[in-house]
């Protein structure tokens, strides 16, 4: 399936081209099989652990892998529970210099504030006119999600999802990195572009998962759940500007259990598989290697072991982070021209989205 009509798809793919300094990076352009990745974050500030590892070490890894990268700061989602303003302003900035800390490079990739790009609301409202409110009701997110508000979730809570779907089928997106926890809201998009194609002839193309090696990073306090940012017991969550010292005392507060010995059994041992499943990741070790090589040490020294990997992986991200936070307006800049080039590409998808509901 074309993208646009012939003399667009050359267009774009010039355009895209020439977003990569070296042009042997970008694939050949093929009219029916364009690849096109896209994924968003929420302006939270800076990640934590679990954010890196399992979601923005594969989008770095992605952009040697695809021509064509979109990573949003995904503002208008962070919104469905109360913001305050300077706070949200300040965290798309530090989001910015995390993801730049963290090897995303906007000479590969285009890197974007979602608002900025107006085209993402207007096929929001379309799609939403498209959805039924029980298939939205159903999500395990809302329920989840309502339920810790006692019922009390926005509108904007229960449809940010169909915003998801506008986001990714906007830029015809073909590929969309997801955790285990979003395999509900990517069968909503898909279930979207083809009921827009059925309605309006073959136009989206239908979206792909690409699941993500590494599971969910679990809290350091309580293995049954996920690191979060919003856990209340800071020594849970590691942020990935911790200091060495910081980063030290959380893990020997980790919860294990009063077995002795390393092993892999996330069913059983939650807390020492978590100790195990974070050291495997921030060295690039199978699970097996990472047991076979601490045989002979408790668990209480493991995970003085864990966090000395942790801050030797983490310590230039750091040091990246706090040089980029210096200069604001080098950020800005990023952002701004990001959001140029997504706004390049969204446009002329809803012009034609728009002409084929019959606005135009």
């Amino acid at each position: 399936m074309a993208l646009y009509s012939m003399r667009k798809v050359r267009g774009c793919w010039r355009f895209i081209r020439a977003l990569h300094t070296e042009p042997e990076a970008a694939p050949a352009p093929q009219k029916d099989s364009v690849k096109r990745v896209f994924s968003g974050i929420q302006p939270t500030g800076i990640p934590h652990l679990g954010n890196y590892l399992g979601a923005i070490e594969s989008w770095v890894r992605l952009q040697d892998e695809h021509g064509s990268m979109l990573y949003s700061i995904v503002d208008l989602h962070s919104i469905t529970v109360p913001q305050d303003p300077a706070a949200l302003r300040q965290g798309t900035l530090d989001m910015t210099a995390a993801l730049l800390a963290c090897g995303i490079n906007p000479e590969k990739s285009i890197l974007f504030q979602q608002s900025q790009v107006s085209e993402h609301t207007q096929l929001s409202w379309i799609l939403t006119c498209m959805v039924r409110l029980p298939r939205l009701q159903h999500l395990h997110q809302w329920k989840a999600k309502t339920a810790k508000q006692k019922h009390d979730g926005t509108v904007g809570l229960l449809t940010y999802p169909v915003l998801q779907a506008a986001d990714i089928l906007l830029y015809k997106s073909t590929h969309v990195p997801v955790g285990e926890d979003q395999v509900q809201h990517m069968e909503l998009v898909q279930d979207l572009a083809r009921g827009f194609n059925k309605k309006y002839g073959e136009f989206f193309p239908v979206p792909k998962s690409i699941l993500t090696s590494m599971k969910k990073v679990k809290s350091l306090r309580d293995p049954s759940a996920k690191m979060s940012k919003s856990d209340p017991d800071k020594l849970a969550t590691v942020s990935i500007t911790d200091s060495p010292e910081e980063i030290v005392q959380k893990f020997r507060k980790a919860i294990t259990d009063f077995t002795s010995e390393v092993t892999y059994d996330p069913a059983s041992r939650g807390g020492v598989s978590n100790m195990v499943a974070i050291h495997s990741a921030v060295t690039g070790l199978p699970v097996e290697e990472v047991v076979r090589s601490s045989a002979g040490i408790d668990t209480a020294r493991y995970k003085l072991v864990v966090a000395d990997a942790v801050i030797e992986k983490l310590a230039p991200i750091r040091s990246e982070i706090e040089k980029l936070k210096m200069d604001k307006g080098h950020l800005q800049k990023v952002l701004q021209a990001g959001s140029a080039k997504a706004k390049e590409l969204a446009y002329p998808v809803c012009q034609e989205v728009k002409e084929l509901v019959g606005f135009r």
